[in-house]
């Protein structure tokens, strides 16, 4: 091969999951990447482009050059309304035909790859196909699962074993086989789609999805090698996956204005009213309450959130998302409430600039639903956790905060629930709120967490285990070259 082509630029394709907490890691992960003199580009559909353009422009500014290519997504195809093509902005009835749709882009990415002919592709775990498209086009498929490598293997080992088939009722406890350390679920814990005996159309995209990971070059995975080492090592020693950790991701954002300009223009906008009201207030002193872009609560649990918010004496920021509740006058609220709290607490309805919150000095705890970008930022933010899971790979990502890191409580879920669920009682919310931000219990775990934060830090620096991994990932890229 001439030194023309061994001293080409690489080039990566990142083709992240209609979602904003699929496309928000992806953007990060691009960026990294292109900062260390890779090509990136980042395929999505027309709709999508808006939520990271800014970032994108931010990036231009400081000399990080990152391509975008869109291709079109078949809502009307599928029966979907011209527009929705983000996965957080459908009723969960509507999307499986989501799902549908996006098999539909196997063609149009083969196209782009052909056109532009990438070293790499980095899809995300829900384009199982994508594997094959890579492999026909002659280039390697990274997966990006956006989660952590404790998960990944949990899951493994659930999917591989099938412990929950030995116990003799859905609520009793048992461990998942042959890992690390000794993680006990109940069966009501596990994605329904893992446990039923009946096969469904999500259930064969799983199937799709771990074969599809197997015969996959290697796996990016958003974490750092200190949160969860002997996992990582499990993960490619035992489980024998090529793998690199190349995160925290959301690290990359080093100023004001790139924390706010992550996943919505609205956030940018209301990053300044978030900001001064914490301002105000003493270190370590403010409670966030934030349960990502899916999760959606009935009024009846919204209510019992308020109410535990307000017992628990604590300062609080509460993001709720639009469309939770019914409309008009807000019966979610109990009455008087923001009255009463105008001094205590500060409500955002939909998006909040989350990252800029975490780190700020106020905010000591953070109330979430598990889901990976919410825990990894809490975790590089160096605040105590309530874990609060509700669906996908959640209630794995709660035992790795609560049981192996120790820096959170749960607030007591038992039922892995695509919709509504169990209500949680104002008692246990304001007990867990309480248990995370006042006494010695709370202060242990402060201490634990503000640690794990400087390891996060040290880790994407230079020298650092995820600065190293993600050269690594690079060298290894290059050598399949030559």
């Amino acid at each position: 091969m001439g030194s023309t082509e061994t001293h080409r630029q690489l080039h990566f394709f990142f083709f992240p999951f209609m979602c904003q907490g699929h496309i928000i890691p992806a953007v990060d992960m691009a960026r990294q990447y292109a900062s260390r003199g890779v090509k990136a580009t980042i395929v999505t559909t027309p709709f999508n482009v808006p939520l990271f353009s800014k970032t994108i422009d931010k990036s231009k500014s400081l000399g990080i050059e990152i391509g975008v290519l869109t291709i079109k997504f078949p809502t009307k195809e599928v029966g979907l309304p011209e527009g929705c093509e983000s996965l957080h902005l459908l009723a969960p009835e509507m999307q499986q035909k989501f799902f549908r749709a996006s098999n539909i882009l196997e063609q149009p990415l083969e196209q782009l790859l052909q056109k532009h002919r990438p070293d790499c592709l980095v899809s995300d775990m829900f384009f199982p196909w994508s594997t094959d498209v890579a492999s026909r086009c002659g280039i390697p498929r990274l997966v990006f699962h956006g989660t952590s490598f404790f998960s990944l293997c949990a899951s493994e080992s659930v999917t591989l074993y099938e412990p929950y088939k030995n116990v003799s009722s859905d609520s009793e406890p048992f461990v998942i086989p042959t890992l690390p350390d000794e993680i006990k679920l109940t069966k009501k814990q596990l994605p329904d789609f893992v446990t039923s005996s009946v096969e469904t159309e999500f259930g064969k995209l799983f199937k799709a999805i771990i074969e599809a990971d197997r015969k996959s070059f290697g796996v990016i995975v958003n974490s750092f090698y200190e949160l969860e080492t002997a996992y990582a090592d499990h993960y490619r020693k035992v489980l024998g996956r090529n793998a690199w950790h190349i995160g925290p991701l959301s690290l990359c954002n080093k100023d004001i204005e790139e924390k706010a300009l992550r996943g919505s223009e609205e956030a940018f906008t209301d990053q300044y009213e978030s900001l001064k009201w914490l301002d105000s207030r003493q270190p370590n002193s403010v409670v966030y309450v934030c349960f990502g872009s899916l999760a959606n609560f009935n009024d009846s649990q919204l209510m019992e959130i308020a109410m535990g918010l307000e017992a628990s004496g604590q300062q609080f920021i509460w993001v709720v998302k639009k469309g939770m509740n019914s409309g008009g006058k807000e019966e979610w609220l109990p009455e008087g409430f923001e009255k009463r709290m105008q001094d205590k607490g500060l409500i955002i309805r939909d998006w909040a600039p989350q990252v800029l919150i975490l780190d700020h000095e106020a905010v000591g705890g953070f109330v979430t639903h598990c889901g990976w970008n919410s825990t990894l930022e809490g975790v590089a933010a160096g605040v105590t956790m309530v874990t609060w899971p509700i669906s996908a790979e959640q209630f794995y990502n709660e035992k790795l905060v609560t049981q192996v890191q120790k820096i959170g409580v749960t607030v007591g879920v038992q039922q892995w629930i695509r919709v509504g669920g169990d209500i949680i009682k104002k008692e246990a919310i304001e007990k867990a709120v309480r248990q995370i931000m006042v006494g010695e219990e709370a202060e242990e775990m402060r201490r634990r967490a503000k640690a794990l934060a400087e390891m996060a830090r040290i880790a994407v620096e230079e020298g650092g285990s995820s600065y190293s991994d993600l050269n690594a990932s690079i060298e290894e890229l290059k050598s399949l070259r030559l």
